[in-house]
């Protein structure tokens, strides 16, 4: 590519140099395009399938005052930042796109005025010269602002990139310029492994290798044939973090109720949690469970007694059931969700108990109990896992749902233990007033962040799950 440069001259009138800027790499700086769906933590973001040219996902459903956080993205060196944003837009309304480092009010990397583009799939780049002097790896905030409260953009890339400053030959002073920018594609390369942990493979197939040589010990006492195992966990505590979605990012959640280990909150890790005390029985499980906070009237309602977490199988033959591996992490249900499906069997409570549910609220929302009954809910998380990933930036991209047999989909092939949280609330003929910290009822949601001990959690597996029967939260017939 020629590009015209203007290149100052000392005692003359700059004058214009044609140089070529189809270099190699010394002079190419460019920091590169990250894909929106790729965050470390997110604010009312969900993803997508595009219609821009180069598929994969896009961010969408964004409106004022969400937010995306990326770690590490790297400015690159010296020379102009131009920063670039792929958007489509079908909302009037418009809005701003801020690019900020560090915090959601941290130092202004760019900013882009969005309006109407067309729809919501018909994509425009943006693009602008960063103010900033920052180089190198950094946190950066697109941060979503706009006067109507109601979606208004959709997010498929970002892109930064270096004009280097290059010496011009021929120039009368030898001097220095920048050539100008080239153009963001307008297609998206494959995505980054930002927000997309691995296993170890070569572990991860050493531990699967050794799972299935495991010979599994006698069946006795006639157990039930079911595959399945429990633990029991009762309330641990609560606080506004959320380590899966916003990691190291205290305070950043709607207030949600832990149990299991005592240690969760938004700095947790792995390491961390496997040191950490649990509520379980049995207490090789420090997992992290926790789901939104249910209130009634403005007080807080916690779970009665131990909330049951199940490990069952779904296969027509459970024998192919391994361990998922340690820092799995994985979320059932959307806190977005607000309505009811339209087939009225969705995100709902129930009473269990002797004579269950008399009725309804006068919102629909919540059954009503009877005395002898009390207000319920289950929720079961995806047991087909990629193989390779811990989370995604979705954080459900590397899990699906068998089908009806149980069977897991090609692209997700390894059958993990089906995990189920049955919660159990202290309410039956007064459920007026309930709300979540998510929102309403629909909006029921539960995160789960693996941290058994490995030997007690393939233990359990290979005796209770690929043998087909029915095991105590102690791992026993």
């Amino acid at each position: 590519m020629l590009a015209l440069l203007a290149v100052p001259v000392v005692g003359a009138v700059a004058t214009t140099v044609i140089v070529t800027t189809t270099a190699g790499a010394e002079q190419a700086d460019t920091a590169g395009l990250l894909q929106a769906e790729a965050w470390s933590a997110q604010s009312g973001a969900r993803t997508e399938n595009t219609g821009d040219t180069g598929g994969g996902k896009n961010v969408g459903w964004l409106a004022n005052g969400d937010w995306m956080r990326y770690d590490g993205v790297d400015l690159g060196g010296t020379g102009s930042l131009t920063a670039g944003v792929r958007v489509a837009a079908a909302s009037r309304a418009g809005g701003t796109v801020e690019l900020r480092a560090g915090t959601q009010t941290g130092e202004l990397l760019a900013s882009y005025p969005v309006n109407y583009t067309g729809g919501w799939q018909t994509w425009t780049t943006k693009t602008a010269v960063s103010p900033t002097a920052l180089t190198g790896k950094q946190t950066v905030f697109v941060v979503l602002k706009s006067d109507q409260q109601s979606d208004f953009i959709n997010i498929n890339w970002l892109r930064f990139e270096r004009t280097p400053t290059a010496t011009i030959p021929g120039s009368p002073t030898g001097g220095t310029t920048t050539t100008p920018p080239t153009k963001p594609p307008t297609s998206a390369p494959p995505a980054p492994q930002t927000g997309w942990p691995t296993v170890d493979p070569a572990k991860q197939a050493a531990d699967t290798a050794a799972f299935f040589a495991r010979k599994p010990k006698p069946v006795t006492n006639n157990p039930v044939k079911v595959p399945e195992f429990n633990a029991q966990c009762t309330v641990s505590h609560h606080n506004n973090d959320d380590p899966i979605v916003f990691p190291g990012l205290t305070g950043a959640a709607h207030n949600h109720t832990f149990f299991g280990n005592k240690t969760t909150d938004a700095a947790s890790t792995t390491e961390s949690l496997l040191a950490g005390n649990t509520t379980c029985n049995p207490t090789g499980d420090h997992s992290a469970y926790w789901i939104p906070t249910l209130y009634q009237n403005g007080k807080v309602v916690d779970p009665k007694g131990a909330v049951t977490v199940y490990y069952g199988s779904r296969l027509k033959d459970p024998s192919k059931t391994q361990p998922f591996p340690t820092g799995l992490r994985m979320i059932a249900g959307d806190a977005k969700t607000q309505t009811d499906t339209p087939d009225k069997q969705g995100n709902h409570f129930w009473c269990a108990g002797i004579g269950g549910a008399t009725g309804r609220t006068p919102d629909g929302e919540y059954p009503v109990c009877a005395p002898t009954a009390e207000l319920v809910r289950q929720i079961t998380f995806p047991d087909c896992w990629d193989g390779v990933h811990l989370d995604s930036p979705n954080h459900k991209d590397h899990m699906a749902n068998g089908d009806y047999t149980g069977a897991c989909p090609k692209s997700h092939p390894v059958p993990i233990p089906s995990v189920s949280f049955v919660i159990a609330y202290p309410l039956n003929t007064n459920t007026t007033g309930i709300t979540l910290s998510s929102g309403n009822g629909y909006s029921m949601h539960a995160d789960f962040f693996n941290a058994w001990e490995p030997e007690e959690l393939a233990r359990r597996v290979r005796d209770c799950l690929d043998q087909g029967y029915k095991c105590n939260s102690a791992g026993n017939f």
